[in-house]
């Protein structure tokens, strides 16, 4: 359903997240390895998410990334899912440019629903709820 960047771009944050809140600071070396990807993709990933206010970096030693603690609670998935991908819920599930009540595409009625119900699902599910999980060791981010 989203693209290979946007998994990553999610399953990052929840690892940084979690870092986090141990009060440490992973390094991109780190965060390729615990989600599974390249390091060069990792870093495009997480630049996007540093310039998106999302995720912070510091430099030098000690250095590496983080989030505020307080904004992780207000962060959501559909934030996230926007940096990477875009309004995707809001495209034709059949990929046509115009699609509406107006104009639908033959699967528009059937779905609109669904694709609501995932819209509210994105926006209310918050990091931090996700972190909580992987941080009792109840989910996982590869495997």
């Amino acid at each position: 359903m989203f693209s290979k960047t946007c998994e990553y771009g999610i399953r990052s944050c929840i690892y940084i997240y979690c870092q986090t809140i141990k009060g440490k600071r992973p390094n991109l070396q780190d965060v390729a390895r615990m989600i599974e990807s390249p390091e060069a993709f990792t870093a495009k990933i997480i630049r996007q998410l540093v310039k998106k206010g999302i995720v912070q970096s510091s430099k030098g030693p000690g250095g590496g990334f983080n989030v505020d603690l307080e904004k992780m609670k207000s962060i959501t998935l559909y934030q996230i899912i926007e940096v990477f991908d875009g309004n995707i819920l809001n495209r034709c599930s059949l990929g046509l440019k115009e699609c509406s009540e107006i104009q639908p595409c033959p699967f528009h009625h059937q779905y609109k629903p669904v694709k609501e119900q995932l819209i509210n699902l994105y926006a209310s599910t918050t990091l931090f709820q996700m972190t909580e999980g992987y941080t009792n060791g109840n989910t996982f981010l590869k495997g």
